[in-house]
């Protein structure tokens, strides 16, 4: 009887060993199995983040080199949404702000520091272009000024006011038409003429919208104004 008893008690303590071994042997795979699924999402989510494209101020296409400012502009589409002006990431005029309208959108800033200066718009359809004239006047040597249409830009505008913003480095203010779209930036006391300017005209057999062109965007790098 004691040997039976000792020789169920081997083969117990057998089998208790044997299951033990097969359960620490299973759960090791299995711990491998899910430290190296952790580890590969790991290396996944690593990858993902650095093939992420980066976000430059303003949203455009590139990084500014040093000494320049970020800026990307769009006019107004149709008489529905309101041109759009962003500078150092920093949007100075938009629908969404509820600081556009029809006309003429204008947005000053510092030319040494990109500190905003001043936002307004001027009604060139119903309004009177006589204090656009005199904020064209007032505007300070350094001054980076941008611009953009909404619904029409144009009617109100005299010689005096397109000389104004061709002084500014404007190309196209003087055959800027009824219900053309355009986009602007430039300077006071600019030497030349300005590369950052997109003008697209009121055509009907060319129009995206009935009665007014597509939206016009632009974004580029303005050098910062030195002493």
């Amino acid at each position: 009887m004691r040997v039976a008893g000792a020789a169920k008690l081997v083969v117990a303590v057998a089998v208790f060993l044997l299951t033990f071994y097969v359960i620490s042997q299973v759960f090791e795979i299995k711990m491998d199995t899910s430290l190296g699924n952790l580890f590969a999402r790991s290396a996944l989510d690593t990858a993902a983040r650095s093939t992420k494209p980066p976000r430059y101020k303003c949203g455009i296409s590139k990084a500014c080199p040093e000494k320049h400012f970020a800026f990307k502009m769009a006019s107004g589409a149709a008489n529905v949404v309101g041109p759009k002006i962003c500078l150092e990431d920093n949007v100075l005029m938009s629908g969404v702000k509820n600081n556009v309208g029809r006309g003429i959108n204008v947005a000053l800033a510092n030319g040494k520091t990109g500190e905003v200066l001043d936002t307004k718009y001027f009604d060139m359809w119903g309004g009177d272009v006589a204090p656009f004239i005199e904020f064209l006047k007032a505007i300070q040597d350094g001054t980076i000024v941008l611009m953009g249409t909404y619904d029409d830009g144009a009617t109100k505008l005299n010689d005096e006011a397109r000389r104004l913003i061709a002084e500014l480095g404007s190309t196209s203010i003087t055959s800027l038409g009824f219900r053309d779209n355009w986009v602007f930036c430039g300077g006071k006391g600019i030497k030349t003429k300005s590369p950052f300017e997109q003008h697209i005209k009121n055509n009907k057999d060319t129009n995206k919208y009935e009665g007014w062109p597509e939206v016009v965007e632009m974004e580029g790098c303005i050098p910062q104004k030195q002493d």
